[in-house]
């Protein structure tokens, strides 16, 4: 694959190592710096690239404004031996949600389940990142988190509810994939209006409302405006879902009051909830990636409708963008590139180049 007169291709390594040194010149410590470059880069390997490295100038910006705490820890509060709360204390939601999935899968191998649920977070990126650590450890999990106003309500007209995904996955046996599921509840996701802006690019009319309530193309009116829910109602429901299990019960902000992440005037206030499940509680390890190896099999083989050449199992397409991009490199327009670019001359940090 060669780029094209307005892209570039990086290599993930590249990218990583660029994140983390620029990371570290704001006083991110090593292994934090390197936890957050993995899960953008996995993001823009995995083509979701509106939560991949691009969004490091918001974070940086926020960290300037003195909004987000670069040196900050999470502390662990061990509720009951199955469910613990963390305190982010305002650091990178990334390094937060890492610490989580990690306190749940340490309880799940010990009580078959461990729920954390987490306060006074940041944006964590992309979710799949952290339903993958689970899966790496043989686990199921649950990733919620909420997420700044975005949404209408059903019936409303002003921004309330978040475009907060919904995350869960499942591990497989050696002859399928695992199962992966990384969704908003919004048509698309809010970080692919900010990459079409960013790119210059119109977005599908049926994305987004302007502020005066009217169908846009333009990524700039949509930001002034509302996301749209999928399936109408469901897909509103689905944010306030989130909203109760993130923000509510964390006793984060919620209900309109997370700060969005380009926003560097005050803290973000994110909540966020991870779930991990033992999956031989109830089988044999075996007998269940058999059973997974199985649903896999009877998902991709079914009969397909006119017109499809291909059935995907949810977060195979993920995975194979993945696989390409981890040979060929990863596209960016130039436009992000000479953004990185410029945070990195501030800091005396070397150039992103792109790949030889």
């Amino acid at each position: 694959m060669a780029s094209s007169p307005s892209t570039v291709l990086v290599s993930a390594s590249a990218a990583r190592h660029f994140v983390q040194s620029l990371l570290q010149r704001h006083q991110v410590p090593s292994q934090n710096a390197s936890i957050v470059a993995k899960c953008l880069v996995d993001a823009d390997l995995r083509g979701v690239d509106s939560h991949g490295i691009n969004r490091i100038p918001s974070y940086i910006a926020r960290i300037r404004h003195k909004v987000l705490d670069p040196l900050a820890s999470p502390v662990v509060t061990q509720k009951t031996p199955v469910v613990a709360q963390i305190d982010g204390q305002n650091g990178f939601g990334f390094i937060t949600a890492h610490k989580a999935m990690d306190t749940a899968i340490k309880m799940a191998r010990d009580y078959g389940i461990g729920m954390v649920s987490v306060k006074h977070s940041n944006h964590f990126g992309m979710s799949a990142s952290f339903v993958q650590q689970a899966i790496d450890a043989d686990m199921l999990s649950l990733v919620f988190t909420n997420s700044s106003p975005a949404l209408p309500v059903w019936g409303g007209k002003e921004k309330l509810m978040g475009v907060s995904p919904i995350a869960c996955g499942a591990p497989a046996g050696e002859k399928s994939i695992p199962f992966i599921l990384d969704m908003a509840p919004s048509i698309a996701a809010r970080g692919k209006i900010y990459k079409a802006l960013r790119r210059e690019e119109r977005i599908p009319p049926d994305w987004a409302l302007d502020e005066h309530g009217s169908p846009t193309t333009d990524p700039a009116s949509a930001l002034r405006g509302v996301m749209l829910p999928m399936g109408g109602p469901k897909g509103s429901a689905l944010s306030i879902m989130m909203d109760v299990f993130s923000g509510v019960l964390s006793g984060s902000a919620f209900a309109g009051h997370v700060t969005n992440p380009y926003d560097p005037s005050k803290p973000a206030d994110v909540g966020h909830l991870f779930i991990a499940i033992k999956p031989d509680m109830f089988m044999s390890m075996e007998e269940f990636k058999a059973r997974m190896d199985y649903l896999y099999r009877r998902v991709v083989e079914c009969k397909r409708m006119s017109g499809v050449e291909r059935i995907y199992y949810p977060g195979e397409i993920e995975l194979l963008m993945a696989e390409k991009r981890e040979k060929d490199g990863i596209p960016f327009v130039l436009a992000e590139i000479e953004a990185l670019n410029k945070e990195a001359d501030l800091v005396g940090e070397r150039h992103l180049e792109a790949s030889s």
